[in-house]
């Protein structure tokens, strides 16, 4: 993946066309692009820190800042106020790494190898948290559609979730303390019985050299690459998400589908990449940990985390979701489970997979 490196020409780029070409659509696009090499960069980093420190402390390295890129996207748009956009690039991370990125990992590399096996254990265990993270969004989403519902002064809206309801608010920290337990048990539960090495889906190329332990950079190489990285993502989301509006007009689309389909793909390409090429390398432990690990800590880490950063602006993101996104998430999480179930995958599941996302994203279009 070194030919992502050329793409961060787009960071100059994006500066020019914020401060003298004062382009909207050129900056969305340039920004956007910008932040594929840099998430890469930013996960090549980490796993560079996670050789020196060793297979536990650089698992729960990898496990924490696996989806840095895409946290730091949605704190933006956090701060910019921008609710809609954060809960619709948490469904479209979920959806994407379940749907999309499972469905080509299968098809590539079911059309290569045949059949292929992993390890039913480790996949059962991802589709039981998801089952669980996917109860923690239904529980604050289905509170405040009945609360709508029973109360008639009160305007039923299920696209409309963010609402001034102290109760909802109190039962989404709630849930998400919940969860980040949860989540820190898992890491506990890992590093303990699967080793460092099973919560590793951070998303780069070098995998031989990670298993054998010989890093490219120091420390403070690593150190000082994942600052820089760090804050040129700041920057470049800082420009992305002050755009989605007026972009996501001119292309006469609601910004959900811009976050559902576009923003997780842009934070996510080299990890999703990864996971593709381990499926074709008929690795299909690595790959499903990297699809499935990262859904995982999108439900139960980052979505969770978000709800209790938001208090730092001043206004609270809650867990209601929309329904539609509710129930495709649903969805989502049980094909995974049903394709974990017997141990082996195939070319024909991994269509499947990917019709089920043209078709969400069709729904999601339209709506």
């Amino acid at each position: 993946m070194r030919w992502l490196r050329y793409m961060l020409v787009f960071v100059p780029l994006a500066v020019v066309t914020k401060y003298f070409l004062h382009n909207d659509s050129l900056l969305f696009a340039f920004s956007a692009l910008a932040l594929i090499p840099l998430a890469g960069i930013l996960g090549e980093a980490t796993e560079e820190l996670a050789i020196h420190t060793g297979p536990k402390i650089g698992g729960l390295l990898n496990a924490t800042l696996g989806n840095a890129a895409e946290l730091i996207i949605t704190i933006v748009a956090l701060k910019a106020g921008n609710f809609e956009l954060v809960k619709a690039s948490i469904t479209g991370s979920i959806i994407g790494n379940l749907l999309l990125i499972l469905g080509f990992s299968l098809l590539l590399g079911g059309l290569k190898h045949g059949k292929q096996k992993f390890d039913r254990g480790l996949t059962g265990m991802s589709a039981s948290m998801m089952t669980l993270a996917v109860i923690g969004l239904i529980i604050p989403t289905l509170f405040e559609i009945l609360k709508e519902v029973a109360d008639p002064n009160i305007p039923l809206d299920v696209f409309k979730t963010q609402v001034n309801d102290p109760q909802l608010n109190i039962i989404s920290m709630g849930v998400a303390a919940v969860l980040i337990i949860v989540y820190i048990l898992s890491m506990i539960y890992f590093l303990r019985e699967g080793g460092g090495a099973a919560i590793s889906h951070s998303g780069v190329e070098e995998t031989d050299e990670i298993v054998s332990h010989h890093a490219k950079w120091d420390v403070k190489t690593s150190l000082g690459i994942l600052a820089v990285a760090t804050l040129t993502i700041v920057f470049m989301s800082e420009y992305l998400v002050h755009v989605v509006e007026p972009v996501a007009k001119a292309l006469g689309v609601r910004e959900l589908f811009l976050g559902i389909i576009f923003i997780p793909i842009v934070g996510n390409v080299a990890e999703h990449l990864v996971g593709v090429q381990a499926a074709l390398k008929n690795q299909m432990d690595l790959s499903l940990t990297i699809s499935l690990g990262s859904s995982m800590q999108i439900a139960l880490f980052v979505a969770p985390l978000l709800v209790f950063i938001s208090l730092l602006f001043g206004q609270q993101m809650t867990l209601f979701f929309s329904l539609f996104e509710v129930m495709a998430l649903t969805v989502c999480v049980i094909l995974a489970a049903f394709i974990s179930m017997d141990g082996e995958s195939n070319w024909l599941e991994g269509a499947m997979l990917l019709g089920v996302y043209i078709i969400l994203a069709f729904g999601f279009f339209f709506i």
